[in-house]
């Protein structure tokens, strides 16, 4: 695992839809119907990153979870952040989708 460049980091953000740059770290707040999908929603990704040995510094309140990456092996953003960044975006849209 290495630290990307800040150019490479800019490059793949267009790759995940919706998130941002936040104090060196990667950074998107997912909104759900409620509590309970906010809570699924982690439960899930949460499995997801132990799978990784890759784990999101994160925060909720009731139907908000606010979610930072960054890799504390390199101290800086990684591959492996983009990686849990699409994983995420992808569960959130399947999540969506079942709602409508």
């Amino acid at each position: 695992m290495k630290k990307l460049p800040l150019d490479e980091v800019e490059e793949l953000l267009r790759t995940v839809p919706g998130w941002s740059l936040a104090d060196g770290k990667l950074f998107r707040e997912f909104t759900f119907a409620g509590f309970s999908e906010a809570f699924g929603f982690m439960t899930a990704m949460a499995i997801a990153a132990e799978s990784m040995d890759h784990h999101p510094e994160w925060f909720n309140v009731h139907k908000n979870v606010k979610v930072w990456l960054n890799s504390h092996e390199v101290d800086g953003i990684s591959s492996s952040d983009f990686e849990l960044a699409s994983k995420m975006n992808a569960f959130f849209s399947g999540m969506v989708q079942q709602q409508k």
